[in-house]
């Protein structure tokens, strides 16, 4: 059985989470939720909640963990990998990635930046992973391999065609399964569900698409507008 390994790198607060729930509801396919996250963790000593809990749980060292991504034998045909852009630090080197079919979530910087700022107050552009995820992205293509990207506003506003797209790209078939879920935790959740993860597990759905209407603050608006060049250069590759 040849699987198909799909990272799907993202910054934080961007649905990542419950496009993990929409992948893992096909049949043919199994989820490993964000298992660079405790060597981000150990290297940085960012204060992260249940941050002690995570590196107990998850291997620190980062190249275990891509010979585990790359080479262990997966339990279904698909194999989606949800990855925060951010856990890509310095000293980790992009060439294991060529052995994965890459893609993209972005969203608004805006968006981002107001969802994450009501569950961490002490934030900067480093915490939304635009810049590690456009190095990436270029790496990816300049080796061979251009990334699907798929930009959340779009999905948002008309789920099944955004995600039949993707699926047509990706040479797999479009299961109608995709699009609702039943609410809960799953065992296949990191443990850090317990804190960032409650809306997503009340979901059974995509949330539908809504402008946003209340503006930034000012210090926020700055972090929002350090990612917008990232953002914009990727949004013009979204499907």
């Amino acid at each position: 059985m040849t699987t198909l390994r799909l990272a799907v790198w993202s910054g934080p607060r961007n649905i990542s989470t419950a496009m993990m729930r929409a992948w893992e509801n096909r049949p043919d396919t199994t989820v490993i939720d964000e298992p660079l996250y405790a060597h981000y963790l150990d290297v940085t000593g960012i204060a992260h909640p249940m941050a002690e809990r995570i590196m107990r749980t998850q291997s620190t060292d980062w190249k275990t963990v891509a010979k585990a991504l790359t080479d262990e034998p997966a339990a279904s045909n698909i194999q989606y990998q949800k990855h925060i852009s951010t856990h890509l630090l310095p000293e980790m080197t992009l060439d294991w990635c060529l052995q994965l079919t890459n893609c993209m979530l972005i969203r608004q910087p805006e968006r981002m930046v107001a969802s994450y700022a009501k569950k961490r107050a002490d934030i900067n552009a480093r915490d939304f992973g635009y810049a590690e995820q456009l190095q990436l992205f270029e790496y990816l293509c300049a080796n061979g391999q251009q990334p699907l990207v798929i930009d959340t506003d779009r999905l948002l506003q008309n789920p099944q065609a955004q995600l039949s797209t993707w699926c047509e790209r990706l040479g797999i078939e479009f299961v109608p399964e995709m699009l609702s879920w039943p609410s809960g935790r799953r065992d296949t959740d990191g443990i850090w569900g317990a804190h960032w993860y409650d809306a997503v597990e009340k979901s059974t759905g995509f949330i539908p698409y809504q402008p946003m209407t209340n503006p930034l603050s000012e210090p926020l608006q700055q972090i929002a507008d350090d990612c917008g060049n990232a953002y914009n250069t990727l949004l013009e590759y979204a499907i």
